[in-house]
């Protein structure tokens, strides 16, 4: 499933181009600080796997007022190279890859 291009941001990790994305409105497990904020990545040229990427912390927009860092492209360049390293392959055509970083991840109370 590609990304929907309205929202979409470009960025260039190892010479290569990607599209992320980050929803803008948090779901509701996400506003409630619930659950962690995720964002997808696509090869911007030749989209096939989608990358979900599942952080450790909430989502910036959560309704609660959570202190939460912000989704850097220094980040999202990490998680590719992570995700590639695990076997992660872009162009290809398949269901989406899961990189799971939640690890550490406190729910709101």
């Amino acid at each position: 499933m590609a990304l929907v291009r309205k929202g979409s941001r470009r960025i260039v990790v190892d010479g290569t181009v990607y599209r992320r994305r980050l929803r803008g409105r948090p779901a509701y497990f996400q506003g409630s600080a619930w659950s962690p904020c995720t964002f997808a990545v696509e090869h911007a040229d030749t989209p096939g796997m989608t990358l979900v990427v599942t952080t450790d912390q909430p989502h910036p927009s959560n309704w609660i007022g959570r202190e939460a860092e912000a989704v850097l492209p220094s980040g999202v360049a990490a998680a590719v190279r992570l995700a590639l390293s695990e076997g992660w392959t872009q162009a290809v055509p398949g269901s989406a890859f899961h990189l799971d970083e939640s690890a550490g991840f406190t729910l709101s109370h």
